[in-house]
């Protein structure tokens, strides 16, 4: 090749790229607002979520185990055995599930006694189970099911410590401070679980409402009943500026999410590592109980303890979920009136209901094609 021919066509491939790129510089658009929210994150950290009948891949129904006075968490005798009651958690399971775990334990602890049977294989099992045996205490799970065919795979997995916690009128000062307690050691034990695999994460969630909701209207679908100032990040009304949406009212907050198969699995297989033992074995009556080995029994049975301890203030509360095909550049959660979705790493999760005394666990179909119609609307208006 001519040397000179060559760097000839050099030089205007160099021009031609330089023009080009002043071109590119003036056409930048110009931001507003906030201005480290569009250099961090911005309209393209909020891409549209796919909606479609046909990317539902999954439905279905879990059961809350509601008490309205709240999570029974307390110390009795049945026979010469020791029981240690943790169990009624309503929506806060997923959440409050090491705190009340810990008292549990000091529970077990205060009778001197190592070698425990724990009753159940849920978030809550799993968690009581590995911090008696972090105390030392030879530990067996005895349990009907294990993950994933337990009651806790079916919950959404998000920070929500105060979810169906109890009933408003029975929100005493007394009980506010038990889930004050529970709420902090859970908070911070979550924190432990960060950077392992996912299990645990932090994500971006947005409350949309096209129009503003007037004062006094309603609670929050969770029926949120407390709120630790300082402990989590606090909402943030955004300025049209700073979002996509075509909204009068958005709010954006930092959550956590749990990613629910890997979570289970990583605690319930550590607990075993350690020397933990798990039997499948169901209890049916109270005789079952005092059949077992062990001295002292760690009741997590959830609703299973309605009818075994005839506990008559408990009762489920069903909750729908639709999961859509996993969507990777979806990383944010997103409630809106009538629907709501979470990211997790086994796909999307649509939900938006609740039913009380309800022991169905058949989908409706209607139900979830109604939140893919309500977000679809909400997505199709999005700029960007």
């Amino acid at each position: 090749m001519n040397r000179r021919n060559f760097f000839q066509k050099a030089g205007v491939a160099t021009a031609a790229l330089g023009a080009f790129g002043v071109q590119s510089c003036t056409n930048v658009p110009k931001l507003y607002g906030d201005k480290n929210f569009y250099i961090n994150k911005g309209y393209y950290a909020i891409p549209k979520l796919k909606l479609s009948t046909d990317r539902i891949i999954k439905e279905t129904v879990g059961l809350r185990p509601f008490r309205e006075s709240g999570p029974r968490i307390e110390k009795s005798m049945l026979g010469n055995k020791i029981l240690v009651h943790n169990y009624g958690h309503g929506g806060s399971g997923w959440s409050l599930s090491w705190g009340t775990g810990n008292m549990a334990r000091n529970l077990v602890m205060s009778t001197g006694k190592k070698k425990i049977a724990l009753l159940g294989c849920g978030t809550v099992g799993i968690a009581t189970a590995t911090l008696l045996q972090e105390s030392g205490c030879e530990v067996t799970i005895y349990a009907k099911d294990v993950p994933p065919n337990v009651t806790s795979n079916l919950a959404t997995g998000t920070w929500s410590p105060s979810s169906r916690v109890c009933a408003h009128d029975k929100a005493t000062p007394e009980f506010q401070k038990i889930w004050e307690e529970a709420c902090r050691f859970s908070f911070k034990r979550m924190q432990m679980s960060l950077g392992l695999n996912d299990i645990v994460s932090w994500g971006d969630e947005y409350a949309v409402r096209k129009e503003r909701p007037k004062p006094g209207e309603g609670r929050g679908g969770g029926s949120e009943v407390f709120e630790i100032e300082g402990l989590a990040p606090h909402w943030k009304e955004l300025s049209p500026k700073d979002h996509p949406f075509n909204a009068e009212l958005v709010r954006r907050r930092s959550n956590m999410i749990f990613n629910i198969p890997s979570y289970l699995n990583f605690h319930l297989n550590n607990f075993l590592l350690r020397g933990g033992k798990l039997k499948i074995h169901e209890i049916k009556k109270l005789e079952d109980i005092d059949a077992l080995k062990e001295p002292v029994v760690v009741n997590c049975l959830g609703l299973g303890a309605k009818t075994l301890f005839n506990d008559d203030e408990l009762y489920p509360i069903s909750g729908q979920l639709a999961c859509l095909v996993p969507q990777t550049e979806i990383n944010y959660k997103l409630s809106t009136k009538g629907a709501y979705f979470i990211t997790r790493k086994d796909g999307i999760y649509l939900g938006g209901n609740g039913i009380e005394n309800s022991y169905d666990t058949t989908p409706n179909r209607a139900l979830s094609e109604q939140w893919v119609h309500t977000l679809s609307e909400l997505m199709k208006d999005m700029k960007g």
